[in-house]
């Protein structure tokens, strides 16, 4: 944790978003913190099905028919985050930092052992023991078999991060099987729910979360905004967010 700490807003959806309307959440708070016209923010949400192909995946880590993914209902994207391709459904919470990023970390891997650092802490909350392992970005258990339960994808654009992790806590595993999830060959998923036996709570982890990135981060939470649970298009979740802000 830092010594000073600093200001940051956090922004909260109660509900799936599509992966469309999360994108331009990020793209309007990264030009925003460019200019330095807001604080810091990090968005703690939920996705609606989506494969994204990052910039490290491989032709064989997908089928070579994007229709295949789609037929699960799925949207798919290409996005310039760094590592492969992965999964985001309900029941995964998903954290996407805008953070500049010298106040924390003096390069990605530092912000990534940083972004590692706050799951293995939120596990730890829930009595389940997550690792690194070297040159796997993420977060993994050992018990009972080897499991990834976190990945992390980041970028950092003009000395802003964009993208983040997402931890796996009561969702459908079954659209991983039609990837190599991270570019990893026989990559194991799991979740916090097949290893906690009761009170897991979605909505417990997403408060968790932001309490442990405040802490990990050394940051305050000087605004927190809940968007209301109401809104299910894309075109609305912006909408909302553009008057909450003008």
């Amino acid at each position: 944790m830092a010594d000073r700490l600093q200001s940051g807003t956090l922004l909260l959806f109660k509900t799936p978003v599509s992966y469309t309307a999360g994108w331009t959440f990020q793209s309007r708070l990264h030009q925003e913190r460019l200019l330095n016209e807001r604080p810091d923010t990090v968005i703690i949400l939920e996705h609606d099905p989506v494969y994204t192909l990052g910039r490290s995946t491989r032709p064989n880590d997908r089928p070579s028919d994007e229709r295949i993914l789609r037929a699960t209902g799925a949207d798919v994207h290409v996005v310039n985050r760094g590592g492969s391709v992965t999964f985001h459904g309900p029941g995964q919470v998903v954290v996407y930092p805008i953070l500049k990023t010298t106040a924390y970390a003096a390069g990605p891997r530092r912000l990534v052992w940083l972004l590692e650092e706050v799951i293995i802490r939120l596990l730890a909350r829930w009595n389940i023991e997550g690792d690194r392992l070297a040159r796997k970005p993420g977060v993994w258990v050992f018990s009972p078999c080897l499991a990834k339960i976190a990945s992390i994808g980041v970028r950092i654009q003009r000395g802003v991060s964009l993208h983040g992790f997402a931890l796996n806590v009561d969702m459908d595993l079954s659209p991983f099987g039609l990837i190599r999830p991270c570019g990893l060959a026989d990559c194991r998923m799991t979740t916090m729910s097949r290893l906690v036996t009761t009170g897991l709570s979605v909505a417990t982890v997403k408060r968790d979360l932001a309490e442990l990135f405040g802490e990990v981060f050394g940051i305050e939470w000087t605004a927190t905004m809940q968007v209301p649970g109401d809104h299910t298009g894309a075109s609305d979740e912006i909408s909302w967010f553009a008057a909450s802000h003008a």
